[in-house]
């Protein structure tokens, strides 16, 4: 197994992370992604039919972004001013303005489901990761143009870039992680996961070549973003949905459904290990992170009985409590940065 690049050995300990605020919110559908915006310190939540859109400093609903059908995720690019949410029963990319939430347009993708969303800086990029269609569609940022489609063989999940024109997405019913350059529109890799069944979320530390999955086996695993190579594993929680890594204290966090935010650092071993599991809400599953503030959110609702299996519906869901869909805040304990 290779040595990670870490921190020293007598460095300060990972904070411990507490729920501080919950945010009554509107409509009682389903939810997936959440993403923040740094600049604007405005947090998008996919939303049932829409995208809600609150302002995390005075943790109040400021508007949303309407008539996004099945919509999974919102990619968000600052430096154009421009946001893309994958409206994926309608097999769209709404592109809306970031400062005024004005719909600007709407793409057709070249797979069904467009799931994951991503915008890529430095080719001016967006990428949607279709489900159904088992491919990604490239779509110029600034025009809308179709550049291309890219063929996956493979349920595609969450997405991330490091930030010189590598695109890394997990293949979730391949047990796997594709590797995309943005500039070619070329799958230049696909690396196996042992030991990690199912990987939907993904983070990166771009700076030391990690990627964080997160698997439907409760681990997380640590892959070197060069190689490939699995560099080891920790335990999470059950039903994990989402992958966020902060640089400044060094965690890489796992939001699961079983109702636990489990936090992971590495040892000065190179090896993954808890910091901390941290009890939230069943449900909990998706979430973003103000690296700034070192802040997490999450979202979720109660839940009544779960019906019984059908032929039409084997793996049934339980129904949302009207009224209950929240926002919740996570912060370090005081005392930490």
């Amino acid at each position: 197994m290779l040595s990670l690049p870490l921190a020293c050995a007598d460095a300060a300990p990972p904070p411990q992370y507490r729920i501080t605020h919950e945010l009554t919110l509107p409509g009682d559908e389903g939810w997936d992604y959440l993403s923040f915006d740094e600049l604007s310190h405005r947090l998008f939540i996919a939303h049932g039919t829409r995208v809600q859109v609150i302002d995390t400093e005075r943790l109040s609903l400021v508007g949303e972004i309407a008539d996004t059908p099945g919509v999974h995720g919102i990619a968000l690019a600052p430096d154009l001013n421009r946001g893309y949410i994958s409206a994926g029963r309608a097999g769209l990319v709404v592109v809306f303005d970031l400062k005024s939430l004005a719909r600007l347009r709407q793409i057709r993708t070249t797979g069904e489901n467009p799931d994951a969303i991503l915008y890529e800086r430095t080719t001016q990029r967006v990428f949607t990761f279709n489900g159904h269609g088992r491919n990604a569609t490239a779509l110029d940022a600034n025009s809308g143009e179709l550049l291309g489609t890219l063929a996956l063989d493979a349920k595609p999940e969450f997405a991330v870039s490091d930030g010189q024109g590598q695109v890394y997405v997990n293949l979730q019913d391949r047990n796997s992680i594709a590797r995309i350059d943005a500039r070619s529109l070329r799958v230049s890799a696909v690396w196996p996961l042992p030991g990690c069944d199912e990987p939907s979320g993904l983070a990166i530390d771009a700076p030391n070549r990690h990627l964080f999955t997160v698997c439907g086996n409760q681990v997380m695993a640590v892959v070197d973003a060069t190689s490939g190579q699995v560099l080891g594993t920790a335990a999470i929680g059950a039903g994990v949905d989402a992958a966020v890594y902060d640089p400044g204290v060094r965690l890489a966090f796992a939001s699961c459904g079983s109702g636990v935010l489990t936090a992971v650092s590495l040892s000065p071993a190179g090896l993954p290990q808890v910091a901390q599991s941290l009890p939230t809400r069943p449900g909990a599953r998706t979430m973003a992170l103000d690296a700034r503030r070192h802040r997490i959110f999450l979202v979720t609702a109660d839940f009544g009985a779960t019906p019984a299996a059908t032929l039409a519906q084997p793996r049934p869901r339980p129904p949302i409590v009207p009224g209950s869909f929240r926002l919740l805040v996570v912060d370090a304990q005081a005392g930490h940065p």
